[in-house]
């Protein structure tokens, strides 16, 4: 299945929101409502209505988007941070260590991992390891 690719600050807005406690369900309705207000003040550095407009050009790709899941198009470094701890609430020091390059030992779940992986760009390679319950991952620049 291709997942549809998705701009990282779509991907930063839409884990803001799940984040939020804000269901998958209740961002589709909001969404064809055009009813985002309340979002602002979830981050007011963010304009939710870029959202509208994606669903707008391409509403099945957004209702895929939400319901499958997504790979961005491209992620910085910093924006693998970003996703890290919107998505998954990893923090860096704590959850994992920042290399020049990527980031080690990260500490995931098989799902998580399986979202992870279905979520980065082609320009990040990731290597796993077994651990006792969880999967230790390493991400690098490709």
């Amino acid at each position: 299945m291709e997942l549809h690719k998705i701009s990282l600050m779509d991907a930063y807005m839409i884990e803001t929101l799940r984040s939020n406690g804000i269901s998958d369900k209740e961002i589709l309705t909001q969404i064809e409502q055009g009813k985002i207000e309340s979002w602002q003040e979830l981050n007011s550095n963010f304009d939710f209505q870029e959202l509208i407009n994606f669903a707008e050009k391409d509403m099945e790709g957004f209702k895929k988007a939400l319901s499958q899941g997504y790979r961005v198009k491209f992620i910085t470094f910093n924006g693998l941070k970003n996703l890290l701890r919107l998505r998954f609430g990893k923090e860096k020091e704590t959850d994992y260590e920042l290399t020049e390059t990527g980031i080690r030992n990260l500490n995931l779940d098989s799902e998580q991992l399986v979202d992870l992986k279905r979520m980065l760009s082609g320009n990040w390679m990731v290597e796993e390891q077994a651990d006792t319950n969880n999967l230790v991952v390493n991400i690098e620049l490709s």
